[in-house]
């Protein structure tokens, strides 16, 4: 069974930090999926944070390019995102989520395409 545990979500001020991480159980070949970061907020649809391909190719949205790095750690397994400057509008429930991807360097994005779903960890960003 595959899952994807997320962790590191919490409460920040306006300009802070948060450093989120997403384990992932064995059941599927790692190397062979694209790796995202979604987020929610209430009454939003989900939408694309930070993804990387299997080369380490990487697609942010327009509002975190810039504050936001995605990495993984192939090892491990793990994926990581490094959120700085952050603001209130980052407020959000964030989703670590895999894509199956027969491209090394090209990712679906949509949310349609994801194979597999951690829980969520939640971000609140205050003004």
């Amino acid at each position: 069974q595959v899952q994807l545990v997320e962790s590191g979500g919490g409460s920040v001020q306006a300009g802070g930090s948060l450093r989120l991480s997403c384990t992932t159980t064995s059941g599927y070949t790692w190397s062979n999926y694209c790796m995202s970061w979604f987020r929610q907020a209430p009454g939003k649809e989900r939408e694309q944070v930070a993804t990387m391909a299997r080369d380490g190719t990487t697609t942010y949205a327009d509002s975190t390019k810039g504050r936001f790095t995605i990495s993984r750690d192939n090892a491990k397994k793990s994926l990581y995102l490094q959120m700085n400057s952050l603001k209130p509008e980052d407020t959000a429930m964030y989703y670590c989520a895999a894509t199956f991807s027969s491209s090394a360097s090209w990712c679906n994005l949509s949310s349609r395409a994801v194979s597999y779903w951690g829980q969520g960890t939640q971000v609140t960003v205050s003004s």
